[in-house]
């Protein structure tokens, strides 16, 4: 079985070819020159699709998998690589910050918050155990907050014993939260009055991470077909019917694990696109920075890869212009973290920015993921809230169990 190969399709198509199929063919499942080889082998007798090939999808396809051996699985993907934020992310294992769970305790139930938290530190239970620390290139060296704020920080350094009893059973450690004002001066870093650390959080290689989901998926016989764009979705109740830009597709299950871009096919009342701009500096001789690292209620975040900074985030500046699903820069928001990395992170370090880009994430009203029934042959699982890395495999998981 090859485990190291993507099926690409690049199929060109008249602009209404998926509204209206050929007339006058006996079987109209196919509008575009597949061969009978290829529709046996990839599009016949399918039992699931999932849509979106991104870390939930992918999780869901496994876990589907390793519970119906036998079961035809396609995921279909409308980019060459996941569209959404996947392969676009920080690579942040994280599960929340003091200052950013404080926040979501005031906006939405604590309950709530809690148990989005616990999902998270499973999700990467199981990303870690189902792939392997060093498939992955995990690295728990904790992660840290920046307060740039006399009275935010001693807000949050009050609910540090609080929040250490609450989390106490899920991380398995007496104090997770922790205060390190000693190490603002060792990380060089200027205009900061706090700083606390996680010490259970941790950093991977998203690109490691996709690569080895794919292969995992691969060797259990799931397909992956990219470059396949969904158009609408149809419930018949006995079968799930897609129209996509390669003809109609059926299966007898749907999984949509689109995230922000759920919206395109399905009627979700609370989620949204939401767009990261991300940097990336050339290697730094005697970078100080070792870790993960958030700033201002994760709205910035930053980690060392190696000896360069990767700095994402200031979605809080633009919201208007980044509630999108359109992959493209920021300017405003790009210059300002040029100026924090000169200012406050690396003030007396000398860099230069080698690579710009941005990804979509999904979010709502409150961070607990979407995992619901929509329609009596299809469920979604959408709505990450920027915690894909931790919670993504799990919401995969848990997707399979609504059917």
């Amino acid at each position: 079985m090859l485990t190291n190969y993507i099926f690409v399709f690049r199929v060109k198509f008249k602009q209404n070819s998926i509204k209206e199929p050929l007339k006058n063919m006996p079987n109209k499942q196919f509008t575009t020159n597949f061969s009978f080889w290829e529709t046996q082998s990839y599009f016949s007798n399918i039992d699931l699709i999932v849509i979106g090939s991104g870390i939930v999808g992918l999780s869901a396809a496994i876990s589907f998998k390793d519970k119906h051996k036998k079961a035809k699985v396609v995921v279909l993907e409308r980019g060459v690589l996941p569209t959404g934020a996947s392969t676009k992310n920080a690579g942040f294992a994280c599960f929340g910050s003091v200052s950013e769970l404080l926040s979501d305790i005031k906006k939405t139930n604590e309950d709530t918050v809690w148990q989005t938290v616990e999902m998270r530190i499973k999700g990467l239970e199981l990303l870690r155990k189902r792939l392997g620390d060093k498939q992955i290139d995990y690295n728990e060296w904790g992660g840290y907050e920046l307060f740039d704020d006399q009275l935010k920080y001693n807000e949050c350094a009050d609910a540090i014993d609080g929040f250490n009893k609450k989390i106490r059973s899920l991380t398995k450690t007496n104090n997770t939260y922790s205060v390190k004002n000693e190490y603002i001066n060792q990380f060089q870093f200027k205009q900061i009055k706090g700083l606390i650390l996680n010490k259970k959080e941790g950093q991977i290689n998203t690109g490691n991470m996709m690569q080895n989901l794919i292969q995992l998926a691969l060797s259990k016989g799931i397909i992956i077909l990219n470059s396949i764009q969904v158009a609408k979705i149809n419930d018949s109740k006995s079968k799930v019917i897609l129209e996509t830009s390669v003809g109609e597709l059926t299966s007898n299950q749907l999984i949509v694990a689109t995230n922000g871009f759920a919206n395109e096919l399905l009627k979700l009342k609370d989620v949204q696109p939401a767009r990261a701009q991300v940097l990336i500096t050339k290697p730094i001789k005697n970078l100080k920075l070792k870790g993960t690292f958030h700033y201002d209620e994760g709205f910035y975040y930053f980690r060392n890869i190696g000896d360069r900074v990767l700095f994402g985030g200031g979605r809080n500046l633009d919201f208007k212009k980044e509630t999108s699903g359109e992959l493209i820069l920021n300017t405003k928001i790009q210059n300002h973290l040029d100026k924090l990395l000169k200012t406050v992170i690396l003030p007396t370090t000398k860099f230069d920015v080698e690579q710009r880009w941005s990804g979509i994430m999904g979010v709502g009203s409150e961070k607990k993921p979407i995992i619901q029934k929509v329609s009596p042959n299809v469920v979604c699982a959408v709505r990450m809230g920027g915690m894909g890395v931790a919670i993504g495999s799990l919401v995969g998981k848990l997707a399979i169990d609504k059917f």
